[in-house]
């Protein structure tokens, strides 16, 4: 067979596969629903500028002001304190759960099953009013003497009082944050740490917990981000938080529409900061298990600038 026969026919193919048009694919339903939804957004942002209700004056008066700052103050130590106490205690309460004593791994489940289950409104109600069950509270033998006691409104205060609520009821969701971080980690390795004779301790500080961080980290951090909102149920013990400053000003001047728009625009920016510590904290523990990790949102930008920099030069 001679390779005319051959290439001939490849050659017939080749020009008529030249005379065919390349027709991209059209997403008919996406151009539909992007131009629907540019529509809505458009609308929303026209009402945001021209509807009188929002009283944009009112909000610059207030966004800024010394009352609503220290307000943000109190809201962000109430998160603060909440957070490191109860994943403090919410790690022993993991570990604990974690136990192969039958007596801490119950005593951890029924303080999670207990505290999951009671709204964090009814605890801080329930601590506010404390002394009203417990005159004072004192230091003695079990069932036995007292050697020194304090009245239970000097001990635990308002703030107190607040503080003791979230951190009690952040401990019971922390622990199980961290618990499955940790069940999250190869038993493997406890085992080959084991077997080189590192002690228990050591393998959960050195090994476990730098592993579960990853697990750890991201619901963690949505977690403390429910916490800062969440703050806000403080306002029924009349503690000095964003929102109940918020009410206090509106309950004087009957401009709800505004003062609620500066608590809103004080807890999104307050989010927005920690969903950026968030996610740089998770990229710092995310090294052992990624080499070559994605370039973050300001390397991204420099590099953009960089290209549009050679571009024009």
């Amino acid at each position: 067979m001679s390779s005319d026969t051959i290439t001939e026919p490849a050659a017939r193919l080749a020009g008529h596969h030249e005379d065919l048009k390349v027709v991209p694919t059209r997403h008919y339903a996406r151009w539909a629903a992007g131009a629907a939804v540019a529509v809505l957004v458009a609308q929303f942002a026209h009402g945001l500028v021209t509807n009188p209700v929002w009283e944009w004056g009112v909000f610059r008066d207030y966004v800024l002001s010394e009352t609503i700052v220290q307000a943000v103050w109190v809201t962000l130590q109430l998160t603060a304190y909440a957070t490191v106490l109860g994943f403090l205690l919410g790690t022993v309460l993991a570990f604990m759960r974690l136990s192969r004593s039958p007596v801490l791994s119950t005593v951890a489940w029924t303080y999670i099953w207990v505290f999951r289950s009671i709204p964090m409104i009814v605890q801080l109600v329930f601590w506010f009013n404390l002394s009203a069950l417990y005159k004072e509270l004192g230091v003695g033998i079990p069932f036995g003497p007292v050697f020194w006691s304090v009245d239970s409104n000097t001990l635990i205060g308002t703030i107190g009082a607040a503080v003791i609520g979230l951190t009690l009821h952040q401990a019971a969701y922390a622990a199980e944050i961290v618990r499955g971080g940790v069940i999250a980690v190869d038993q493997g390795q406890l085992e080959a740490a084991a077997a080189l004779g590192i002690p228990r301790l050591r393998q959960i500080r050195r090994i476990v917990l730098p592993q579960a961080m990853r697990a750890i980290l991201p619901t963690a951090g949505n977690e403390i981000i429910g916490l800062l909102k969440g703050t806000s149920v403080v306002y029924v013990m009349s503690i000095g938080e964003l929102f109940y400053q918020a009410q206090v000003i509106y309950g004087r001047n009957g401009r709800v529409i505004p003062l609620l728009l500066v608590a809103t625009a004080w807890y999104v920016v307050l989010t927005s900061l920690l969903s950026v510590a968030q996610y740089y904290v998770e990229r710092r523990y995310a090294r052992g298990a990624d080499r070559t990790p994605p370039p973050t949102p300001l390397q991204r930008a420099r590099r953009f600038v960089t290209s549009l920099t050679k571009e024009s030069a």
